[in-house]
């Protein structure tokens, strides 16, 4: 197979942006949706909460989407599988490991309960590292690792046998639900959302896409005078698809939080993949139409923020973190209102802040961020990198 050099998919920054907004958000309504059960906005900070939580899986997607959007027609020689893991050390292990180690420090500070044994304290650090653990967040790359681990073997798959491609999201579903129920009822799992097989529909989901985007750029772009009654139709199914699992979602998360009815946890996790996989299409589809006027201002922000999303993804609780610890006695319920809106602004545009002024001024902010345009000194030569970002948020 001869490589040869792809276009870059700018849309995707557009999505990356929406999915980091919808992450901060997700985290800046979590206390909200347990102290404020009694206030008469909760059904927005509910709303807010639940169909925000696209986040994680479009990300996964994303990355899926990338890598074998980049590599579907690359042999994975050693040279290339060298040089794979190489960039993920350096680029995301390495800021992994810098971020996960900021925050163990910063929660024996605030009062953790780890004891205070160096050697105590490292195995427990090592533990934590290992398993994602070393803040709320981190179990997202953790998830990654484990897709980082096995993307070799699926693409050579993808590669050897044509009729895998075709049927991935279908594999993907059936490797995911047979995982999901397998833990209901054979097995037990401790933190099931930190495997990857919790997000295999996702995963493959991009990798359907990736593999034949040079096929789907008309279906997403849906202009005039090439759209086609098949196409149309299938925008519609996947709308609904989107609409009904979002209110259905909604609504149960209201009701249980509220009146605690209890539902079984297979129809959560149905509606949630549901709402993932038709989020992912919806996110895309809308960016593309967006990116119709990227000369806009709004519209170059958000490629902005997309560029660096994986950073302020990685920074961005600390921000939230400091904004509750100054937490007013506010007695007035629309300046708690605004309070809530606040930490959600203050942990969104500080990080946003913090990464542009760091990733711009300091030499070495590849270590804490990974590679970033804009950063000129790292370990590779520019003929080594990828044609298409690839770093976990920010780059695939």
């Amino acid at each position: 197979m001869k490589h040869t050099n792809k276009e870059k998919i700018p849309e995707l920054q557009l999505v990356r942006a929406m999915a980091i907004v919808a992450v901060i958000m997700v985290h800046a309504t979590s206390y909200a949706t347990v102290q404020l059960t009694d206030s008469s906005l909760y059904v927005v900070y509910n709303a807010l909460n639940v169909l925000m939580k696209y986040g994680t899986p479009v990300f996964i997607a994303l990355s899926s989407m990338v890598l074998f959007y980049n590599y579907k027609d690359r042999p994975m020689r050693r040279q290339l599988l060298i040089r794979f893991y190489k960039q993920r050390l350096l680029y995301i292990l390495l800021p992994y490991f810098m971020f996960s180690l900021f925050y163990f420090v910063l929660s024996l500070m605030a009062g953790s309960s780890e004891p205070l044994n160096i050697a105590a304290l490292a195995e427990s650090f090592a533990l934590k590292l290992a398993t994602g653990k070393a803040y709320t967040h981190l179990y997202y790359i953790f998830i990654m690792m484990q897709f980082y681990l096995a993307f070799p073997l699926v693409l050579w798959m993808f590669q050897r046998y044509r009729y895998i491609p075709q049927w991935s999201i279908v594999m993907g579903l059936l490797v995911q639900w047979s995982f999901v129920i397998g833990n209901k009822f054979l097995f037990q799992v401790q933190n099931k959302g930190s495997w990857a097989l919790s997000y295999m529909a996702c995963y493959m989901l991009g990798a359907a896409l990736g593999y034949y985007y040079p096929q789907l750029r008309t279906w997403f772009l849906m202009r005039k005078g090439e759209r086609s009654f098949a196409g149309v139709l299938s925008w519609i199914g996947v709308w609904a698809v989107w609409l009904i699992s979002a209110t259905v979602h909604v609504y149960m998360w209201y009701e249980s939080r509220i009146y605690g009815t209890s539902y079984n946890s297979l129809i959560f996790e149905l509606m949630y993949n549901m709402y993932s996989l038709s989020s992912t299409l919806v996110l895309l589809q809308v960016s593309f139409s967006m990116y119709r006027r990227q000369h806009s201002f709004v519209i170059r922000k958000l490629e902005r923020l997309g560029t660096l999303s994986f950073d302020v993804y990685l920074i961005h609780p600390f921000f939230l973190l400091l904004y509750r610890q100054f937490s007013p006695h506010i007695g007035s319920p629309q300046l708690i209102h605004m309070w809530y809106a606040g930490g959600f602004f203050f942990a969104l545009l500080c990080s946003w802040l913090v990464v542009s002024v760091t990733t711009r001024f300091l030499p070495f902010a590849w270590i804490l961020f990974g590679q970033l345009p804009g950063i000129r000194k790292s370990p590779f030569k520019q003929a080594d990198c990828i044609s298409s970002p690839e770093t976990i948020l920010s780059k695939g």
